[in-house]
C-alpha cells in the first residue's frame, strides 16, 4: 500500500486517509508499507518531507523516550502550537500566540527509566516503541549529563535489588547532594539489602534512595533551588523535567500576573512558582499532598526577605476554594494535572480575581477549562508553549486570562 500523510496525530504518528496511522511519516510524506489493520508495518518513506532530518540520536529509531527526532525543529514548534489551537477551535476559541521556547538537548534533569537484571548485569534504558523492551541509551541525547553520569551506580542499585524476572523503574532527579533515586519493583527489603543499597548511596554519591516507598539511605539533602529558596522535595514528588523549562514557564506566569499584591497558587506542588513569585508579592500556596505542602513550608520559613507565604493542604478537586475565599485576593496561579481542574475552574469563573495564569499540560482539558472562564467573562489575552519534553509529543502552556468587571450574579 501507497499512502500519503495527511497530519500528525497527537501521537505522533502520520496518519493518511483511511485514517491508516504510519509510524515516523510527516505530513506531506509518500509512504508505502505493509497494511495491518488501521497502520502501516515497515513503512518506507518514498517522498520525504522538508521538515524530515536526520535523528540527532543513533538510538532513535528504537528507543521509544522520543517521538519527533525526525522532525525539524521548525516543524515540531508548528506542530505544538496546532494542537493547542485546534483544542482552543474545538471549544469555539482563539488566541494569539507568544513565542514558543524549547529546552536544549541533555537538560532533561529528572526522568523514569526501566530496568531489569540481565544474565551479565543489568539493562536500563527506556522502553521501545509499543514495546516491553527497554533500550539501552548509554549516549542518549536527551538526559542531562549528570544523569547519564549515574549509570554505574543505577546498575549497581540494579544488580543488588533487581530481579531477571521483573521490571523496576527507577526515577532520578538531580539535586545538589547528588542524584534523588526513587526505585518500585524491586526485591523486598530484608537486613542484608539494607546494607548492600546504603553502601551503594555511599560510592556513587547519590544524595537519597528510596526503595518501594521506604527511604533506606540518606547521603545528603536532596536539595533544589526555586528562586532564593532551596526546596528539599519529599521522594518523587513532582517537578518540572528541565531547569530551561522551569524558568520559560515562571516567565510566562510573571508577565501573565504582572504586579500583585497577593495572589493564590493553586497546585501549588512543593512552590515552583509559589517561592519565586514570593519575592516580589504574598502568595498562599494550596496543594493535596501534604508530604509537598511541608517541603514548601519549611523552605518558606528558611528563605529570607520573602513577603509572606501561607501554606494549605486541600484537595483541590473535592474541595476547591469558593468564590469568597478567592475574591480576597489580586490574582491567581493554576497548574493542575493532566485531568485539568473543572472543580476549581468552576469556582474561579464565578470569583472576581481580575488576572489568572493557568498552566497546563494538556492542551484539550486546558481548553474545556478556558470555555468555562471565558463564557464567565474572563479573555484569553495571551497564550505562550512551552516545549519543556524536546522531541516528544508533550505539549505544555501558560495563558493569561483577565476581566475588567465582576461576574454577573
Amino acid at each position: 500500500m501507497i499512502v500519503t500523510i495527511e497530519r500528525l496525530g497527537h501521537l505522533g504518528h502520520g496518519i493518511a486517509p483511511g485514517p491508516v496511522y504510519v509510524p515516523g511519516a510527516l505530513p506531506g510524506e509518500v509512504v508505502e508499507g505493509t497494511p495491518d489493520g488501521d497502520r502501516l508495518t515497515d513503512p518506507k518513506i518514498v517522498t520525504p518531507s522538508p521538515d524530515r532530518v536526520r535523528p540527532p540520536c543513533r538510538h532513535a529509531r528504537a528507543c521509544g523516550g522520543c517521538q519527533l527526532q525526525h522532525a525539524s525543529d521548525s516543524f515540531v514548534a508548528g506542530w505544538k502550537q496546532e494542537v493547542v489551537a485546534n483544542a482552543l477551535a474545538a471549544q469555539g476559541l482563539s488566541a494569539d500566540f507568544l513565542p514558543l521556547v524549547t529546552s536544549p538537548p541533555n537538560s532533561r534533569r529528572r526522568a523514569t527509566l526501566s530496568a531489569r537484571r540481565t544474565r551479565g548485569g543489568a539493562l536500563i534504558g527506556f522502553h521501545a516503541r509499543a514495546s516491553d523492551t527497554i533500550v539501552e541509551i548509554p549516549d542518549c541525547r536527551l538526559l542531562h549529563p549528570g544523569i547519564l553520569a549515574a549509570w554505574p551506580g543505577l546498575r549497581a542499585l540494579v544488580m543488588a535489588g533487581g530481579s531477571r524476572t521483573t521490571e523496576l523503574s527507577l526515577q532520578v532527579t538531580l539535586t545538589k547532594g547528588g542524584p534523588d533515586v526513587v526505585v518500585t519493583g524491586g526485591k523486598p527489603l530484608d537486613s542484608a539489602l539494607r546494607m548492600d543499597l546504603a553502601r551503594l548511596v555511599e560510592a556513587h554519591a547519590f544524595s537519597r534512595l528510596t526503595w518501594d516507598g521506604e527511604t533506606v539511605a540518606l547521603r545528603d539533602r536532596p536539595a533544589l533551588t526555586m528562586g532564593q529558596a532551596t526546596v528539599v522535595p519529599p521522594p518523587g514528588a513532582f517537578l518540572q523535567a528541565t531547569r530551561e523549562g522551569e524558568a520559560a514557564l515562571l516567565a510566562a506566569v510573571r508577565q501573565a500576573l504582572g504586579p500583585q499584591r497577593r495572589i493564590a497558587d493553586l497546585f501549588s506542588g512543593v512552590g515552583t512558582f509559589t517561592l519565586p513569585l514570593a519575592e516580589a508579592m504574598e502568595v498562599h500556596a494550596v496543594e493535596g499532598d501534604s508530604a509537598m505542602t511541608r517541603a514548601l513550608d519549611l523552605a518558606a520559613r528558611n528563605t529570607p526577605n520573602l513577603h509572606r507565604i501561607s501554606v494549605e493542604t486541600r484537595d483541590l478537586f473535592r474541595r476547591p476554594l469558593e468564590p469568597d475565599e478567592l475574591d480576597s485576593f489580586t490574582g491567581a496561579v493554576i497548574d493542575p494535572p493532566r485531568a485539568g481542574a473543572e472543580a476549581q475552574t468552576d469556582r474561579l469563573a464565578a470569583s472576581r480575581i481580575p488576572v489568572i495564569a493557568a498552566v497546563s499540560c494538556n492542551p484539550v482539558t486546558f481548553a474545556r477549562d478556558a470555555r468555562v472562564l471565558t463564557a464567565a467573562g474572563y479573555r484569553l489575552d495571551w497564550l505562550q508553549v512551552v516545549d519543556q519534553f524536546r522531541w516528544s509529543t508533550h505539549i505544555e502552556l501558560v495563558a493569561r486570562f483577565s476581566r475588567s468587571a465582576s461576574p454577573a450574579t
